[in-house]
């Protein structure tokens, strides 16, 4: 029955952003409205790491890396992406990829984060919830906060799922990369980012649901 009620209730939200979508076109102030409600900013203080969320390669690695650098944090963490079924079967060709945390952490190193301080825990994540709960039990930072790097877009729900995930017992300092090219003045104009508001809205709800559809993106 509560499943029933969340799907409801993703539904009814889906629902709700394409009407706001809808009425939007008519509306550049409400475009604008509906996209910087996604953005949340923290400020800045010493934490026990920073975590990089999957996505924008990039981008994120190298806001994470000019935050080490400031001395924000002693480590940097990388989770690693679920290997989905294309990369297994290039493998199966014996065509070698690299697989995204590969990237990242080559990313970090070349911008000055040393090896020693990039932390990859062995478990696989799918979504920002698998994700914080990957981060957070590597870390296990009780107490203290963490930094999470992600897009502009991102950041709300970023923040909730990690207040959701430590159950409020670890400070979320929301950060998004500095060279993340989401305007929100804009962002209806091109395809990817609409994409993006989307989903960040699906999320919303999924996590307002109490995730009932998977892990989220």
């Amino acid at each position: 029955m509560l499943f029933s009620r969340n799907r409801r209730a993703l539904w009814f939200g889906a629902a709700l952003l394409v009407a706001i979508v809808l009425v939007g076109f008519a509306h550049a102030s409400i475009f604008r409205s509906v996209a910087t409600f996604l953005i949340v900013e923290d400020p800045l203080e010493p934490a026990a790491a920073i975590v990089v969320l999957g996505g924008h390669l990039p981008f994120r690695e190298m806001e994470a890396a000019r935050l080490y650098s400031a001395g924000l944090a002693p480590k940097v963490v990388l989770v690693r992406g679920a290997r989905r079924e294309e990369w297994k079967a290039l493998q199966d060709l014996r065509i070698e990829v690299k697989e995204g945390w590969e990237l990242s952490r080559e990313v970090l190193i070349r911008q000055g984060v040393p090896p020693s301080a990039i932390l990859v825990p062995e478990e696989e994540a799918e979504g920002t919830l698998e994700e914080s709960q990957v981060a957070a039990r590597a870390l296990k930072p009780e107490n203290l906060p963490v930094i999470l790097v992600t897009s502009k877009y991102h950041t709300r729900r970023a923040h909730l799922t990690w207040n959701y995930v430590t159950e409020g017992r670890s400070k979320a300092i929301v950060r998004a990369a500095d060279q993340d090219p989401f305007d929100p003045t804009r962002w209806w104009r091109e395809r990817r980012f609409v994409l993006s508001v989307v989903r960040e809205y699906l999320g919303l709800v999924n996590y307002y649901a109490g995730f009932p559809v998977g892990a989220g993106g």
